[in-house]
């Protein structure tokens, strides 16, 4: 099987099922986005992590997947719709919770910064944030269908994974990055 099928050569892209639509379509950028996301992770993740946060994030990564084929699946009553329910949302903020627990409360703002396995986290928040845009900006389409749990599981994510680089950064006894401010 070859990987290029020419098919998107006309710059459409397949849904599941046998729809077809632009490749800058906002249901294509939303889980284009959520690809990115799941890139950056793995790219995190290469950096070298604990092996209890790489346990985390390579559960995320296939969560994301989820999100991805939800998202790829416009049918209201599609087979991949409902994957990410309540569950892995509160499985989530039970994880806040707990890397919270360890952690110094913070008092100022600080930067995406610290190890480079943490700096790669707090890139991929980013990102996160992006398709949070995205997925919610489909959402108010007309006739677009959009499973909200997966806009929660993103807003939650976008959370975690703030918490997971300042664990990161914990755990290798590396500080946060205070945000000095602006000077005059």
């Amino acid at each position: 099987m070859k990987i290029y099928t020419k098919t998107g050569d006309d710059g459409t892209t397949g849904l599941l099922g046998s729809r077809r639509i632009p490749k800058d379509d906002p249901r294509i950028e939303a889980y284009g986005t959520v690809d990115e996301l799941n890139a950056s992770i793995g790219v995190a993740r290469a950096n070298g992590l604990p092996a209890e946060f790489d346990k985390l994030l390579a559960r995320v990564q296939e969560e994301l997947f989820l999100v991805g084929s939800g998202l790829a699946d416009p049918d209201p009553s599609g087979p991949f719709q409902g994957l990410i329910g309540r569950d892995r949302i509160e499985r989530l903020e039970h994880e806040i919770d707990e890397l919270e627990a360890s952690l110094e409360p913070l008092a100022n703002f600080i930067l995406p910064a610290g190890t480079a396995a943490a700096a790669g986290v707090h890139f991929s928040r980013t990102i996160c944030r992006r398709a949070e845009r995205e997925i919610v900006e489909l959402s108010r389409h007309t006739n677009e269908h959009v499973c909200n749990n997966m806009i929660i599981y993103l807003n939650r994510l976008g959370d975690w994974l703030f918490v997971l680089a300042r664990a990161i950064n914990r755990s290798s006894e590396t500080a946060d990055v205070v945000w000095k401010g602006v000077s005059r």
